[in-house]
């Protein structure tokens, strides 16, 4: 389990953390049809805290031998945690459009990442060289827009592209847009924080 070390104002607990990735893996084993298992006392109890009843934006990471398998979430909260987790583990798992759906036989490999994400708020910047300077580096998550286009990037994903200019080149094309976009000082860009758990 990690804890972005950019997000502590998040404010769950590892036990909560823990609660909820036992919530995705079941909702996810429970939707192939295994039966389903109750929570011991303490997972149970941790998923009635009223933390986890705020609405906040929630992504989903799934992984197998170490290569992303689905990824799925909400940049805002329009859910509480709870119930953020529980659908965007089913949509990682099963409607990730870049990945067939996860099969049962699959599940014992698969690892669950769960992101809690704090409201993102505009970066406000001039031009590009500004725009640099202003990303953190391994703790930002990124939003950009243009027009009707738009992507985002959990922090997480510094860890595969440390240098900024890379970043956003990559987060451009993700959104459909030129990779060099950014540097014509016209992208709308936001940004967040996030508490991540991990198996």
């Amino acid at each position: 389990m990690a804890l972005d070390k950019g997000a502590r104002d998040a404010g769950l607990t590892e036990e909560q953390g823990k609660a909820l990735l036992w919530l995705a893996r079941e909702t996810i084993a429970r939707q192939l049809g295994k039966e389903g298992r109750e929570p011991d006392p303490d997972i149970a109890a941790c998923l009635r805290d009223q933390a986890l009843q705020e609405k906040r934006g929630t992504f989903v990471t799934l992984k197998e031998h170490g290569e992303l398998r689905g990824c799925i979430g909400t940049l805002v909260g329009i859910d509480p945690i709870v119930e953020g987790v529980k659908r965007n583990a089913l949509h990682a798992a099963f409607d990730d459009s870049r990945f067939s759906p996860v099969e049962e036989e699959e599940l014992a490999a698969i690892e669950v990442e769960v992101s809690i994400l704090t409201e993102p708020t505009p970066l406000i910047y001039a031009t590009p060289e500004e725009l640099l300077a202003r990303l953190q580096v391994g703790v930002d998550g990124v939003i950009i827009r243009k027009g009707g286009q738009g992507a985002t990037f959990l922090p997480q994903v510094w860890e595969q592209l440390p240098a900024p200019e890379d970043f956003l080149s990559h987060l451009c094309r993700k959104g459909g847009l030129p990779a060099e976009v950014w540097r014509s000082g016209t992208l709308e860009v936001l940004t967040y924080r996030v508490q991540y758990f991990e198996e």
